[in-house]
């Protein structure tokens, strides 16, 4: 039977969580569902997925309805909050009266369960929509630094875990993308166990299935200024906190300068990208920003100036922009190209320190070439929450304790030295990946929360 599913997500920015819930969209609207996406403002380096929700058609033409709410933004605003609640998210489901609100990330979660719920008891019974919220990844953040941060964090989170207890009251289901999501919200007794599903986040198989020889790894190399000689260590993250940037530096910033084909390969763009790019030239590391060249940059302006000197060029080669610079930035790139980028890669390296699960760990593992012929691509990664579902040590890639900068050291160099064995892991993640990680897995998964939520609902 066809449902009108309603998704609420804070932002649609390019990231996990978000083509999460647009490949949910698009599965949904090709089942014969009418889907509508509610969202806040889109703005800043991390790029949109508006154009391809929009551009989206099923076979007979039915698009993914867009409701952008002005009010849903990420920050605790007490007036934007308020205005969002009651004069955006109730009468959008009012008007559309949906069979299931269907929510996603922290703010929207809270904000869009709590509007769903109070708009249940104005339904009629065999109206009322089932509640669903999806758990991508921890609201709750690390505690370190200085005592007024911790003491701050601890705050933050304190604060995070009542909200989240409120509004687990108020839904029916509590999808979690890893098992380790669902064991620390219970942990903070947020919900209910019989609450909890483990729902994997789908990833689109075909772009890593089925691709062009031009996306194939020597090709791609070859585009990035890379040879088949080079070892790329490679990152598909935001340019932001907790995604390990700043500690891939530190570990790696000795060895690079004894192993001159080491190359590091990051994909994505962020706020810390001025401050990570100034950091690698003061650490005498090359960088060449794909994206940028050719770009007249004055002092203060990009990425805070020109870099320092660096020593006497090489034969005369100027190691800016030529691509012997061992850090290579694409900038922001289409969802599209990763998988292909991917395949440059030896190694995906992941050091983020708070994540749900993180997608590009499978996407990695997926986008080898498969056989045992030096065309995989293993994980290196930090085991912060539901990372080692996907990560597995020593079975699927390499886990490394969070913060562990030698022990990332180590295990990024273990790689380098065994590639045979490096390619075994990667490819016994790719048969993994196949089974476990489908989109239209995960879509099939929810058609079953949605059953149970909505008996629930109605009851």
């Amino acid at each position: 039977m066809p449902l009108c599913i309603l998704h609420i997500s804070t932002r649609l920015i390019l990231g996990g969580s978000q083509e999460n819930t647009v490949l949910s969209c698009e599965g949904q609207a090709r089942r014969g569902h009418e889907v509508h996406l509610a969202f806040g403002p889109i703005f800043g380096p991390e790029g949109s997925m508006l154009d391809r929700v929009r551009a989206f058609r099923t076979a007979d033409g039915r698009s993914i309805e867009t409701h952008e709410l002005r009010h849903l933004i990420r920050p605790v605003n007490p007036f934007a909050d308020h205005v969002c609640f009651h004069h955006e998210l109730r009468p959008l489901i009012r008007r559309l009266r949906p069979d299931i609100v269907h929510t996603h990330s922290s703010k929207a979660g809270i904000l869009g369960r709590w509007a769903a719920w109070k708009e249940l008891a104005r339904m009629a019974k065999a109206e009322r929509c089932g509640i669903v919220h999806t758990v991508h990844g921890p609201p709750f953040m690390p505690v370190d630094g200085g005592m007024f941060s911790r003491s701050k964090t601890r705050l933050v989170n304190m604060v995070y875990t009542h909200a989240e207890r409120f509004a687990a009251r108020r839904c029916h289901s509590i999808v979690c993308v890893a098992d380790a999501m669902r064991d620390e919200f219970l942990r903070r007794r947020i919900g209910r166990p019989e609450q909890y599903v483990t729902v994997r986040s789908g990833i689109d198989l075909t772009p890593f299935t089925n691709f062009s020889i031009e996306e194939s790894r020597e090709p791609m190399r070859a585009s990035l200024g890379f040879t088949n000689d080079d070892f790329v260590i490679g990152t598909v993250a935001r340019l932001a906190q907790h995604k390990g940037h700043d500690d891939l530096l530190e570990a790696l910033g000795g060895i690079l300068k004894t192993n001159p084909s080491w190359r590091l390969l990051w994909v994505g763009d962020g706020w810390w990208r001025g401050r990570l790019v100034a950091k690698a030239w003061a650490m005498g590391i090359g960088v060449r920003e794909l994206d940028r060249e050719g770009e007249k940059k004055e002092v203060g302006e990009g990425n805070a100036g020109e870099p320092p000197p660096l020593p006497a060029p090489r034969d005369g080669v100027d190691e800016r922009t030529h691509p012997a610079a061992q850090l290579v930035l694409t900038g922001l790139v289409p969802p599209t190209r990763v998988p292909g980028l991917m395949r440059a890669m030896d190694i995906l390296a992941h050091p983020s320190s708070r994540e749900g699960l993180p997608r590009t760990v499978p996407q990695a593992l997926l986008a080898g070439e498969g056989g045992n012929d030096g065309r995989g691509v293993c994980p290196v990664a930090y085991d912060a929450d539901g990372t080692r579902e996907a990560c597995i040590e020593m079975q699927t890639g390499r886990l490394v304790r969070v913060g562990d900068i030698s022990g990332l050291r180590e295990a990024i160099a273990w790689c380098a030295a065994n590639p045979q064995e490096r390619q075994r892991l990667a490819e016994r993640g790719r048969e993994m990946c196949l089974r476990e990680f489908g989109s239209e897995t995960m879509v099939e998964r929810l058609e079953e929360v949605y059953e149970r939520a909505m008996v629930l609902a109605r009851a």
